[in-house]
């Protein structure tokens, strides 16, 4: 190599410049030799690899972007990422997009106010080669957004009209918690909703599990009693609270459908400090098979977020690999029920008596 194209490095990290330099190539030869494209000469691919060595250069991704058109980065937007539903999701992303040499770049918007800041900037242009939305639902302004970007786009949770979305059937999961319930002869369910945190997100999973639930009720010719649904904050504390309010009632249901597990664990607490034996006195069935519902031993209706990202991860891979092709437009997810022991036949009180 020719002394009199060496240079030191121009900053404390090396750049394209330096490689190209103490190479004696063109920065685009050095891109094209990094990234292992056959139109590089084996001795001059050699003599960049070597250079970069002895630079220790690392390729920044938006270098490379700038020469091969891909950022090998995708954005995935969740409204609440310490919750275990929207975590799980994108753990599974994560797994597929690295098996595929993709960065995750997370944005955690926390607030309706925080969403529409975040679409009235749209700092993804020319960061991301995709990007994936979880659970939100958007208005025309945001979805016209994100289709300026020209970029592959996938949804979990929410469809978006248009772009390829990965859900599971709110209605019928609810159904099926309820009917598990009905079969076991309850007529006197109650249904515990979750108090959104920002209602300006419009989050629609749990207006359609309620939906479910009157719909199992009135299938089996069961009357509705709106005293009997009930709603609490987030998470185990708002199970505690919705239930206390249950408890508070003239007549008491005999079974609890809660609209998600973290809400049934919280109802189970409170029936417990109330002194019910549950499923005796009081069945209680949620929906997620969270991962604290085995420990609790709390008959669900499974779903699997971590299947729904990496569903959608392959659906985002599928569209970056051939552009022009049409994926699925709504994968439709399975759910079941798994049975364990916080639901049962209803106590009957005047049987037990004559049985004395």
């Amino acid at each position: 190599m020719n002394a009199d194209i060496r240079r030191p490095p121009t900053g404390d990290r090396p750049g394209i410049l330096d490689v190209a330099a103490l190479a004696g190539v063109s920065p685009a030869t050095v891109s094209r030799s990094l990234r292992g494209q056959s139109k590089v000469a084996p001795e001059t691919r050699q003599r960049v690899l070597d250079a970069a060595r002895e630079l220790s250069y690392v390729a920044s991704p938006q270098a490379s972007g700038l020469a091969s058109g891909r950022t090998r980065a995708v954005a995935v937007v969740v409204p609440f990422i310490t919750r275990w539903f929207f975590s799980t999701v994108v753990a599974g992303v994560t797994d597929v997009l690295r098996e595929s040499g993709y960065d995750v770049i997370l944005y955690h918007l926390g607030s309706a106010a925080d969403r529409d800041r975040f679409f009235e900037r749209m700092p993804l242009a020319r960061r991301v080669d995709g990007i994936l939305t979880l659970s939100m639902p958007l208005t025309d302004e945001h979805t016209l957004a994100l289709r300026a970007l020209d970029i592959p786009l996938v949804s979990v949770g929410s469809p978006v009209p248009g772009v390829p979305s990965v859900r599971i059937d709110e209605i019928a999961a609810a159904q099926t918690a309820v009917n598990h319930l009905i079969h076991q002869g309850h007529e006197r369910i109650a249904f515990i909703a979750g108090v959104p945190d920002d209602p300006d997100f419009g989050f629609v999973s749990s207006e359609l599990r309620h939906h479910g639930y009157r719909l199992a009720l009135e299938a089996a010719g069961l009357s509705i009693d709106d005293n009997l649904s009930v709603a609490g904050p987030y998470g185990l504390d708002g199970g505690g609270i919705a239930m206390a309010q249950l408890l508070s009632g003239s007549v008491l249901p005999t079974a609890v459908f809660a609209e998600y597990d973290e809400l049934a664990m919280g109802a189970l607490w409170a029936l417990r400090r109330a002194g019910l034996a549950v499923p005796h006195q009081m069945s209680v069935v949620g929906i997620d098979n969270h991962e604290m519902s085995q420990l609790m031993d709390l008959t669900t209706v499974a779903q699997s977020p971590h299947t729904q990202g990496t569903t959608a991860a392959h659906l985002l891979l599928e569209s970056l690999a051939s552009p022009t092709s049409t994926p699925p437009p709504e994968v439709v997810l399975p759910t079941h029920l798994v049975l364990r022991a916080t639901s049962a036949p209803p106590f009957r009180r005047t049987a037990a008596r004559k049985r004395r």
